[in-house]
């Protein structure tokens, strides 16, 4: 190693572990604070270690409403619309990867547009027309606005258009059908970024706020985030231990899901060719 290296390279790993501990030290907070007593929440200077781990704190949070309730409702709505998704964006991107068509580069210049649309601009028709099928207030109106997505076919269209078109003429000269050849060629090599586009999508309609707030009223069809905001809906000021509390429920199955496909998601941005 030479010695005019070594300066840069300590200045780099610094660099690295400050933006490391920059983006960290919002979750040991709210982890820290989860543990802590109402007390030790509101001292200052503040206390990052508790005198005491206080776990009783996640009991309170879960009992404080139907909480299993909305999890298993957030649960359904995640894994629904990204089943939906997976059947609209991988056909469609597919379509738009392999096939020359009248006005293909037009559909996907359009598709690419609405990415630009947010949510809260197209929410109003979106909820008359969920009011007009009898949808509001159920898990469908939660599900059905989100059943493809522009980004999605964006993603996988790229992927799939790094397949060597002799791959496909090979397939199809072994009589192998279009949907053969997605399911046995390009799913498989386009599994990593599947799996990246996947936990985006379930990342953002399990935290989505927005929403559910606007299409359902009841606690029946509502989903955790709703559910968390009523921890700060108590008398005497805010019980910050145990809104931290409810929050560490609410990322916590979106930790594990990123534990178990976090190489998936690294091998999703290097792309190694085709074997």
């Amino acid at each position: 190693m030479k010695l005019h290296k070594v300066p840069l390279k300590f200045i780099h790993a610094i660099g690295l572990i400050a933006i490391v501990c920059i983006f960290a030290m919002p979750f040991v907070w709210m982890a820290s604070t989860s543990l802590k007593t109402l007390g030790e929440t509101i001292i200052f200077p503040p206390k990052w270690i508790p005198d005491h781990l206080n776990w009783s704190n996640f009991s309170q949070a879960w009992n404080s409403g139907p909480f299993l309730k909305y999890f298993i409702n957030s649960l359904i709505v995640s894994v629904g619309i990204l089943v939906l998704q997976m059947c609209t964006i991988i056909p469609a991107a597919y379509a738009f990867a392999r096939f020359k068509f009248k006005g293909d580069k037009f559909f996907f210049g359009l598709t690419m547009i609405t990415l630009m649309i947010p949510a809260q601009l197209i929410f109003l028709p979106v909820y008359l027309q969920m009011s007009s099928w009898g949808l509001l207030d159920s898990l469908w109106a939660l599900i059905l606005p989100f059943a493809s997505s522009a980004f999605g076919i964006f993603l996988l269209r790229q992927s799939f258009k790094q397949v060597p078109e002799e791959l496909l003429e090979a397939a199809r000269l072994d009589d192998a059908t279009e949907w053969k050849i997605i399911l046995k060629i390009m799913i498989p090599i386009a599994k990593p970024v599947l799996i990246t586009f996947a936990l985006f999508s379930y990342i953002t309609h399990w935290n989505d706020y927005f929403w559910p707030l606007v299409m359902t009223t009841s606690d029946a069809s509502r989903t955790l985030p709703i559910g968390v905001t009523k921890l700060l809906q108590v008398e005497g000021g805010v019980a910050w231990h145990i809104l931290m509390a409810g929050n560490m429920i609410l990322v916590l199955p979106i930790l594990i899901v990123f534990f178990f496909s976090q190489r998936q998601i690294i091998r999703a941005f290097v792309y190694t060719g085709v074997k």
